[in-house]
């Protein structure tokens, strides 16, 4: 009785111990996986390869060892019934497996981390899933499964030495079979990825190009628009005649001035014009340059042209209301029609003054423009006969034109702005030369319409209450300091004892003739002006307001607030 308990406490002792081993085999195993997976997946530098490998191997060694004592232990222990017994043949077949798998392990000699041999994960046969019944039968399984346990437990139960080797033998050589389709598996994921690289850098190189073709086209088409809006020749000032048709949009006009090489890109036109919102382009006859940027040649375009072709000039002159004889004497030698400065006319300050009064080409003129020049001042009383004469304007020269032809356009250009008033200047009782004397002053003193009116009407009250006009204007020319710059305090400190004609503080009455060029603006004042009692007028030289009075008092106050403390 003690003996079959004493059989039975060993029998259950040796039990748990080979199911300890059991499972610390498959622990080692599982251990071994890991590792191997963190071999596999990482992306490790060749250093920690080669410490991943030693602790692979670390672990295949101690799952060898844990299988060769379950081995040994087994062999000590078994007894026929437990060979025999279904538990038996599944913690055998769990333990054969565990080993196949331990042996699955990368090649410790092989320094190349490229061999090392992927593993599938084995699922292990676990006891627990087998159930039998009283009869021995298994329980829950397939026929199929129930042959394979029977056909295994009696291999296991009967096989010998030699076909134990020889099962040995089988397992290395398919041990040998997997490291090598593991290698394959291997070197198929390194090409992956060298393709995956490979990849990446194309489509790298591929949208840095994209990037690249796009900035530069970016670049090359703001160049392109940039030249296109320029001057075709900023040098080139010859004139290009060109026509427009009636009815021509930005597109036809662009094609146009292309066709001419007046512009770079009629389609640059096209788009500039109406994003910059030119419009109202005027059909007709242009004499256009090559020098003219974009925008030059469409504001031109928006002035109009001629109903007819015209000769190109050679260039453009400029005389502003208000200038003297001796300051258009210096404008005729500046072509504005160019921004630099340096661009001179053919025509010469000296040539002008000396043509100006020259006698014979004065009675020619009073001869071709009689309503104009028959009530000039006499050549002894006038500085110059023709001061107030030359209508301020722009003037176009041409290869052909001299100076006396260009004095002569300015005379005719006077005529037609005064051909509306002859009549009513000769109805009035008044000279055109009275006309434009006054007006010259009016010019001068005023800078709105409505002053010019008020101060004309104040100019006739004084002449006719029989006062002088007392204007610093007429003293300035009568020194010969009208058109320079001077300080409010030269202006009120003039000389008005100068001994001149033209010093209207001691003489009564108009001046010998005008002293500078009034604008059309200055002479329709003087032939109509307002309907005031004004005797006096002051202007603030700060803020350019003009006040006016109708006694002394009135205006001596006013130039005391006005010109004395601005002078203070």
């Amino acid at each position: 009785m003690t003996d079959i308990k004493d059989d039975g406490q060993q029998s259950q002792k040796e039990k748990s111990f080979k199911e300890h081993i059991l499972a610390e085999l498959e622990k080692a195993n599982q251990i071994r996986k890991e590792k191997e997976e963190e071999l596999l997946h990482q992306d490790l530098k060749a250093e920690d390869i080669k410490e991943k490998e030693r602790e692979v191997a670390e672990a295949r060694q101690k799952t060898v060892a844990l299988y060769k004592d379950y081995q040994d232990e087994m062999a000590r222990t078994s007894t026929p019934s437990e060979t025999g017994s279904y538990e038996s043949l599944s913690q055998n077949r769990a333990s054969e497996r565990l080993y196949k798998d331990s042996e699955k392990v990368p090649n410790s000699q092989s320094n190349d981390f490229s061999e090392t041999v992927p593993f599938t994960p084995i699922t292990i046969f676990d006891q627990s899933e087998i159930e039998t019944g009283p009869d021995n039968t298994i329980v829950g399984s397939s026929d199929q499964d129930v042959k394979d346990l029977e056909t295994e437990k009696t291999t296991e139960t009967n096989h010998t030495p030699l076909e134990a080797n020889q099962s040995k033998s089988s397992f290395e050589a398919n041990q040998v079979e997997t490291s090598k389709e593991g290698g394959s598996v291997r070197r198929s994921t390194n090409k992956r990825q060298h393709r995956d690289r490979v990849a990446k850098k194309i489509s790298l190189v591929v949208i840095s190009s994209i990037v690249l073709i796009i900035a530069l086209v970016a670049l090359i088409g703001s160049v392109f628009i940039y030249n296109a809006i320029n001057p075709v020749d900023k040098n080139d000032t010859k004139y290009v005649q060109v026509e427009i048709p009636a009815g021509s949009g930005n597109k036809l006009i662009g094609q146009v001035l292309e066709a001419k090489g007046l512009i770079k890109s009629g389609t640059v036109f096209n788009f500039y014009t109406k994003f910059k919102n030119f419009s109202n382009f005027q059909s007709g006859y242009y004499n256009l340059q090559k020098s003219m940027s974009l925008d030059e040649i469409a504001k031109s375009l928006q002035k109009g042209g001629t109903d007819k072709p015209t000769k190109p000039a050679l260039g453009k002159i400029l005389i502003p209301e208000g200038y003297t004889i001796k300051q258009i004497s210096k404008a005729i030698t500046d072509n504005v029609n160019t921004k630099s400065k340096k661009d001179k006319t053919p025509f010469k300050s000296q040539e002008f003054l000396d043509t100006i009064q020259d006698d014979s080409f004065i009675k020619a003129m009073v001869k071709k423009y009689p309503r104009l020049l028959s009530s000039l001042p006499k050549k002894s009383d006038a500085v110059y006969q023709l001061e107030g004469y030359l209508f301020p304007a722009t003037y176009d020269y041409y290869k052909e034109t001299d100076i006396k032809a260009l004095i002569e356009d300015m005379l005719a250009t006077t005529d037609a702005t005064m051909a509306p008033y002859y009549s009513g200047i000769e109805s009035s009782g008044k000279t055109v030369n009275e006309v434009l004397t006054l007006a010259s002053l009016v010019e001068k003193e005023g800078s709105t319409d409505e002053d010019r009116r008020d101060i004309a009407s104040v100019f006739y009250n004084r002449l006719q209450n029989g006062m002088a006009l007392q204007s610093n204007i007429a003293v300035l020319y009568a020194m010969n300091k009208l058109g320079d710059k001077t300080t409010l305090a030269e202006d009120a400190g003039i000389d008005t004892t100068i001994k001149s004609p033209y010093n209207v503080y001691t003489n009564t009455g108009l001046m010998p003739g005008p002293v500078d060029s009034p604008g059309l603006s200055a002479i329709d004042a003087t032939v109509k002006p307002a309907n005031t009692d004004y005797l006096y007028f002051v202007a603030n030289v700060k803020t350019g307001e003009v006040f006016y009075a109708k006694t002394y008092e009135q205006h001596s106050a006013n130039v005391e607030k006005y010109v004395n403390k601005q002078i203070q």
